[in-house]
This record gives C-alpha cells, structure tokens and sequence, in this order.
C-alpha cells in the first residue's frame, strides 16, 4: 500500500509540474498478484491494468508488461515469489525491457518489487540473482516478516531506494510523544512485539542463520517436489527451486478425480493441501500447492507424502463419481 503510494505521488508530482493532467493514472502487474494489490488500485482510485497469465508462464512476462505501460503509469509490480506457484518474476529483464521503452521516447516507468516472500529468501539462498536496488529502475521494496522472515503476523517492511523515492509531503511529523517523530503508514498506534522479534531473529541468527533456515526450507521443498512427480497422477508445474513452495496439478490423463478431491482427502489426514484455479485466462488449469516453511521438518515431509499417495490410492480405487466444483471447506 504504502509502495504504491509514494508512487502514485510520485507520478502527480511529475505531471503537475509538466502541466499535465493527473486525473487517469494506471499500474502494470499481472494477473497473479496477490489481493492486496487490487485493494490498492480500489481505494485509491488507479486503474488495474492486469497482464493476463498465458500459456504455461504463470507471472508477468517483460515485453507484455511494456505494452500496457503509457504516460499514465505510475509503476510497475514485479512479484518476488508469486503465490500461485512459488516462481520469481524476471525483474532484471522487466527492468530492461522498461528502459529499452524509455530510451524510444516512451514513459519513464518505476519498479516496486512487491518482495513479500521471496525477498526474504533470495539474498540468502541467491546472491547472484538481481532483483534490488543494484537495478536502477527499482523504486522501492516490500517484505513480509511474518512469511518467510520468521516472525509472528502480522509485521510488513517496505523500503525505498533513497530519499527522493519517497516524497516529503507523505510523510508527517509530529512531537506530542517527545521530540521530532516522521511517520508514514496507514494506521497509528500498533504493537511492537513484532518488530521486536524480527529484531531478535536478525541479530540471534544473522545472516548465516537465515541461509540455513531457509536453505532446509528450500531442499525439503524441492525433496517433497521430487516424490509427488515420482506419483503417476501427478504433474509438476515448479518444483520448489525458487520459493520453498510448488504447484502442480493433475495428469492429463487422469479423469476419475480432480485435485479439489485430493485436497478433500488430505484434509482427512489432518493437511491443509489448498487447490485452487490458475489466474484470469488460465483458469481452466487447477492445481495443489504446498508452502514449505521453517519447523515443516524431512520427517512431516515424508508423512505428507505417504498420506498423499494414500489418497491417490483411494479414490483411484473408488467410482469417478467428484464433483465438479471446489471442496466444501470453508475456513
């Protein structure tokens, strides 16, 4: 929210100062943003300009992203871990594609790389990867504590390049607690328990610490990938390489049952598999996706898969009689 903010601020800015007009601004990202991204473009007013998943590449692509960009962007998102199927978004090559449209003439377009994942997996696990700040384009960053930064919900950071990122009039100063207070966020008074933990975890692990954490996340993920590929009903569509998280989805020559069955019947072992369509214009595609995060262990693991083979086993051995639609279960 705040990212997004300081963007469209940004963009009136600029416009304002040019003569221009502000009425109509946009913002690029694809259709497998997470919710609270179209809570942004709702409450204030930008118009959601979606790039449509296509084909078997489930996150925004650089040359479709460039397309809907004009003089009315005021960024656009790149997803650091997409929660659909745990992949990264080619940042680097948004960013390049971005300034090959600058460099033409076009609109000068910023970056906020919505990190909420993976931008506490990706310096540990992948140093070589650039995706931050070391590309130019990249206005600000976001992340969330209480994913895969080991801290309690709910705790979020965002963080801008510099100074001129994030404009001055956003942010407000008051001196009624004692002495000279800036503060920029949507609410005021909240807890700091868990920001004093997120404190604690980087000074208690530091940044070793967080490599092995999140390394055993990633290799158990990728061992679980490995076993539910090695089950002929299945198909994967990542393998938990990325983020500690993977899709996949049924056979295609699987007919008797769907993957909203084998969510159902995991749920009888005590598993909370999710199943769910693919983004606007692949909803045709349904998939399982596990979330492995610090304390799943190798053991959980190997529990969750024999009781996925179980399942399989079962309502192969039953009448194809699923149903059409989602499971029941509500939360």
């Amino acid at each position: 929210m705040l990212g997004g903010l300081a963007l469209k601020r940004r963009w009136q800015q600029a416009r304002r100062a040019a003569g221009l007009d502000t009425g109509r601004p946009n913002m690029v990202m694809g259709s497998n943003i997470q919710v609270c991204w179209e809570k942004f473009a709702n409450y204030w007013d930008v118009e959601q300009r979606l790039v449509p998943v296509t084909g078997e590449v489930f996150h925004l692509r650089p040359e479709a992203a460039v397309d809907r960009c004009d003089e009315n962007t005021i960024g656009v998102v790149a997803v650091l871990g997409s929660t659909y199927d745990g992949s990264y978004e080619p940042v680097a090559k948004i960013c390049s594609a971005l300034d090959s449209l600058a460099m033409s003439g076009g609109p000068d377009v910023p970056i906020h790389v919505d990190g909420a994942s993976g931008a506490m997996v990706a310096p540990f696990l992948d140093p070589d990867l650039t995706w931050d700040f070391r590309l130019p384009r990249v206005a600000s960053i976001n992340t969330s504590g209480h994913k895969y930064g080991l801290v309690f919900p709910g705790v979020g950071w965002v963080i801008w390049r510099d100074a001129e990122a994030l404009p001055e009039d956003l942010i407000f100063h008051v001196n009624y607690l004692g002495g000279s207070m800036p503060t920029f966020a949507l609410n005021f008074s909240r807890p700091g328990a868990q920001v004093v933990g997120q404190y604690y975890n980087f000074l208690r692990l530091g940044f070793d610490g967080y490599r092995r954490v999140q390394q055993a996340c990633r290799s158990t993920a990728r061992w679980l990938a490995r076993g539910v590929e090695a089950i002929d009903a299945f198909e994967l569509i990542t393998d938990g390489g990325e983020l500690p998280v993977f899709a996949f989805r049924m056979a295609r020559d699987v007919e008797g049952f769907t993957v909203f069955d084998v969510s159902d019947g995991l749920r009888q072992y005590g598993w909370q598999v999710p199943a769910y369509t693919m983004p606007p214009d692949r909803e045709d595609l349904a998939v399982l996706r596990i979330v492995v995060r610090n304390g799943f262990s190798r053991d959980m693991a190997e529990m969750l898969l024999e009781d996925v083979r179980r399942v399989v086993e079962k309502l192969e051995a039953r009448s194809p009689v699923h149903a059409d639609q989602p499971s029941a279960f509500r939360h």
